[in-house]
This record gives C-alpha cells, structure tokens and sequence, in this order.
C-alpha cells in the first residue's frame, strides 16, 4: 500500500484555488506527467463526474479515468482512479487562512500488475510527482495574481 499525505500552502483565496484544482482542463498545466486531461460525463463538475487522463510514469504511456467521490465547493475534493495500474484515492481539503490556502493533500494507492513489484519505488516517485505538482499549482496561481 502506497500512502502519504502533505500540505501546500496557496498565496490565493480558497475560492480561486479550488476553481483550478477543479478543473480537469487545467491539469496538463500544473501535472507535470498529464498530457491529456478530459471530462467525459456531461455537466458541471461534481460527485460523480469523471474524468480521463493521460500520463506518463516511469516511461510508460498510462491512460486512467478517476471518479469525484466528494465536491464541497470550496473546501473538499476527492477523487479516486477506478481504471488504470495504480488505483489512488486523493482527498484535497482546502482551507482559507485569510488571503492563503492550505491545501492538504493525502493519498492512497495500492499498484497492481507491473507496478507491485516496484511498490517502493513506485510510491517514492508518486510522492514526488503529487509535492512537486502542486508546488507548480501554486507558482502557477501566484504568478497569475501577481502579473
């Protein structure tokens, strides 16, 4: 079982945060292995939705679909991968601290097939990717601010 969790703290309000983290177009912007991001269910997004990606992770082409498990406009969003090598479960809980954003992200996952044999490493590299990702989200949002 992969598992970890951390806190990236957004110089945003809650508000902004969330509309971007929410927004499955967004993603290929601020995830640095999506190449491809889309909504397939019709809507808004909510609980429910669901959402296809395309990535690459440790040089393989990996195409997922991920289902919203929770949508608290602007404090909760969970998701889980129901298709794909590594079924993950994220919850993102946002929370304002006046003009900030803490967001707290943790994860679960547990690697099937190929990847189970590489569980450690697998799980160090996840980690990475989630930390730097969401350092990209927030340099990303703060520069918008800022420009």
């Amino acid at each position: 079982m992969i598992s970890f969790e951390f806190t990236e703290v957004v110089d945003r309000p809650v508000e902004e945060v969330f509309a971007y983290l929410t927004d499955a177009k967004k993603l290929p912007e601020w995830q640095s292995m999506v190449s491809e991001s889309r909504q397939d269910s019709p809507g808004p997004m909510g609980v429910g939705t669901r959402v296809t990606n395309v990535r690459n992770f440790l040089g393989r082409r990996i195409e997922s679909e991920a289902e919203v498990t929770a949508y608290e406009s602007p404090t909760r969003f969970d998701v889980r991968v129901v298709s794909g090598p590594v079924p993950f479960q994220i919850s993102h809980t946002l929370e304002p601290r006046e003009a900030t954003t803490a967001v707290k992200v943790e994860a679960q996952g547990e690697p099937g097939a190929f990847f189970k044999l590489a569980e450690p490493l697998v799980g160090r590299q996840a980690e990475r990717q989630f930390k730097s990702d969401f350092a990209t989200l927030k340099d990303l949002l703060e520069s918008r601010a800022s420009s």
